[in-house]
């Protein structure tokens, strides 16, 4: 029996045992420098102050961007769960308003090459992950690497963050490409949806997402949502220069106000009924099995 049929065994003895799951949400963009992290973290408030419990996983290992943000280093990441026998507890730092935080650090990079006794303990614990949060956001790092993608093709949400230079758009479009073209991508399990940021009003944004979603939809045949636009805004850049989320900082912001509206749309009921959760642990075997299919393939 192989690793990915040996994690497959796992992942079924531990879904046989009814447990509470997760909502996880990917944050992505087709390029650096769009606004990605501060849509993951302005997110997390919102939802907080909807009372949902919130945790944000930083999968963007070249960048700290979430942490910088959150002005918190954290003492722990998910290679000390997985190489040094931390629960997960110990590797989640607390920000603002009680968001937790986990730093993926170089640990998702190894995670093919575990044993099966080191497998069952990462995902007993991220089970345990499912039951203390009720939305987990994962911060991708930006572009097209084989890493993003495979953050992308295991979650039941996309969340794509384009603003209106032409560069963003192209790269936009050349990730939902590459998206679209993966073996392992489901049209059926994960939706795509597009947060326009950095536009000078709601039309501009409804206007950027017509343009991108028209090309997807003749080209790729991708079904792309739309949550809606966040403006450029002062109060945001200096929210992010005194490392506190803008929601915080200055709740009546129009980009606050925007992130609010967005964050409300995504838990509207009509949507949330068509969203399959797969929890951390189901996610992250998703992205243990993918990589020990490429593994298998190169050799």
């Amino acid at each position: 029996m192989d690793q990915a049929e040996q994690l497959r065994n796992i992942i079924k003895a531990k879904n046989s045992q009814p447990r509470p799951v997760a909502r996880v949400m990917t944050v992505t963009s087709g390029k650096g420098g769009v606004g990605k992290s501060n849509t993951s973290i302005n997110l997390a408030i919102q939802f907080r102050k909807m009372g949902q419990r919130v945790i944000i996983l930083d999968a963007d290992f070249g960048l700290a961007n979430i942490e910088v943000m959150f002005g918190a280093v954290p003492k722990h990441n998910l290679a000390d769960l997985i190489y040094q026998g931390k629960s997960i507890k110990d590797i989640i730092t607390w920000g603002p308003m009680d968001v937790g935080f986990i730093s993926g650090g170089s640990g998702i990079a190894s995670m093919s090459n575990l044993s099966r006794e080191h497998l069952t303990y990462i995902i007993q614990n991220l089970a345990e992950l499912d039951a203390i949060t009720d939305i987990i956001i994962v911060d991708t790092g930006a572009g097209i690497s084989d890493a993003v993608l495979e953050f992308l093709v295991a979650s039941g949400e996309i969340l794509l963050v384009t603003t209106p230079e032409p560069t963003s758009i192209t790269d936009s479009y050349s990730l939902l490409k590459a998206l679209a073209r993966h073996p392992r991508f489901s049209h059926d399990n994960s939706q795509v949806k597009m947060i326009a940021n950095k536009v000078e009003n709601a039309a501009e944004g409804q206007a950027l997402y017509n343009k991108l979603n028209a090309v997807v939809a003749r080209y790729l045949k991708l079904p792309v949502g739309y949550l809606g636009a966040v403006p450029e805004d002062s109060l945001l850049s200096k929210a992010v220069m005194q490392q506190t989320p803008v929601s915080i900082q200055s709740p009546g912001a129009k980009s606050a106000l925007a992130y609010e509206a967005i964050a409300h749309t995504l838990m509207n009921k009509e949507i949330v009924k068509t969203v399959k959760k797969r929890g951390m642990a189901a996610f992250f075997s998703h992205i243990v099995v993918g990589k020990k299919a490429k593994e298998s393939n190169n050799n």
